[in-house]
């Protein structure tokens, strides 16, 4: 174990009360940002309540979805959460909440977005923070500037948070690979993101592409990979671990595209239709579209001129009841039905431990059936 690694049964969560994971891993967040104030104090100035700023951001809520499918693998592995590597894996589970951070603000200014779980975004903080100093140079500049920097800075600490886990050396052997490819994967997820906004691919292909990479795979099957490997799983338990993974996590993106069009602001957080304002080339807008394609042109004129563009309320009702004629949200909840039951499927025939295969359905149905 390292040095200055908690004790090691601290803040370690059962497995028969799933709701303890999301307070047992900001226990553990907590406590590294607590580690970090000595060589963010000896930077001083300005950096210290900005790192203030990232902690806060970090803390403020979320559900913890990565390191609870990353636990809830390890344990179904085998992994004992009274032993006495339990900490240590928890510390190495709770590290993805810091790639997520990373992820959560850099997309808020790819997206330009001005709130997150009901509170500004990083880079509007910071911009407010120039006004209201009446600092030199241009406020919205500022805002981004230092929203990539503690962007950057939560991916360099999740490699810090692995690293000082306490996880063994056989273990750090075993998930660096998997920690490798998934920081790989989410960042050309958003690449493809970015690059398809741009590019007008309009296939449903290309909207699944990035699902599988932006979203899938660093929610969900490589979390559960990464508590596998850590306990050492078998070739067979990580398969199914990713097949199950996968489905589930596109799944999951397939409820966060609907909720992005039809999602209620006060439960969301964030203003309903921002994906059609952002110009989100989601599976749901590409399911719209072939269908307007084949049946309604002046519908799929419509939806072509609106994806991006500065919508209001009344005109993202229109939409949305555009998409839902067109019969694209049938679709879409078809396909997360089907992408559930296949990849319980994969569960359900797996070597996981039975409470840890009960634990990841009921997260499966939560991630996919949410409002949020």
């Amino acid at each position: 174990m390292s040095a200055g690694a908690a004790s090691p049964q601290a803040h370690i969560p059962d497995l028969a009360r799933p709701d303890s994971i999301p307070a047992a891993v900001e226990a553990a967040l907590s406590e590294f940002f607590v580690s970090r104030r000595p060589l963010t104090d000896a930077v001083g100035g300005t950096f210290t309540p900005a790192v203030a700023a990232l902690e806060a951001f970090v803390l403020r809520g979320g559900k913890r979805v990565r390191p609870a499918f990353a636990w809830t693998g390890w344990l179904g592995a085998g992994g004992d959460p009274a032993g006495p590597d339990a900490a240590a894996v928890l510390r190495a589970c709770s590290a993805l909440e810091l790639v997520q951070a990373c992820a959560l603000v850099h997309d808020d200014i790819i997206d330009s977005s001005r709130t997150r779980r009901g509170h500004p975004t990083l880079h509007v903080e910071f911009a407010a923070q120039h006004r209201a100093g009446d600092w030199s140079g241009e406020p919205a500049k500022f805002g981004e500037s230092i929203a990539i920097l503690l962007g950057d800075l939560a991916l360099s600490w999740a490699d810090d948070m692995i690293r000082e886990s306490g996880v063994d050396a056989a273990g750090q052997v075993r998930l660096g690979p998997v920690w490798s490819a998934m920081r790989t994967e989410v960042l050309g997820g958003q690449y493809l993101d970015v690059s398809t906004e741009v590019t007008a691919d309009e296939s449903v292909a290309a909207a699944l592409r990035i699902n599988r990479y932006k979203t899938a795979a660093y929610t969900i099957e490589r979390p559960l990979h990464l508590g596998a490997a850590v306990a050492g799983a078998d070739a067979d338990l990580i398969d199914a671990y990713r097949e199950f993974g996968t489905d589930i996590g596109i799944a999951f993106q397939l409820r966060d595209d609907l909720l992005g069009v039809f999602g209620d602001p006060a439960v969301t957080g964030k203003p309903s239709g921002d994906d059609l304002r952002e110009g989100k080339r989601t599976v749901l807008f590409a399911e719209a579209l072939l269908r307007a394609d084949a049946t309604d042109p002046a519908a799929a004129e419509l939806l072509r001129r609106s994806i991006g563009a500065d919508l209001g309320e009344d005109q993202v009702e229109r939409l949305r009841g555009l998409i839902t004629d067109l019969g694209a949200v049938d679709e879409v909840e078809r396909r997360i039905a089907e992408l559930t039951a296949s990849g319980l499927r994969a569960l359900d025939d797996s070597s996981a431990v039975p409470a840890a295969k009960a634990g990841l359905r009921e997260m499966a149905l939560a991630a996919t059936r949410r409002s949020a």
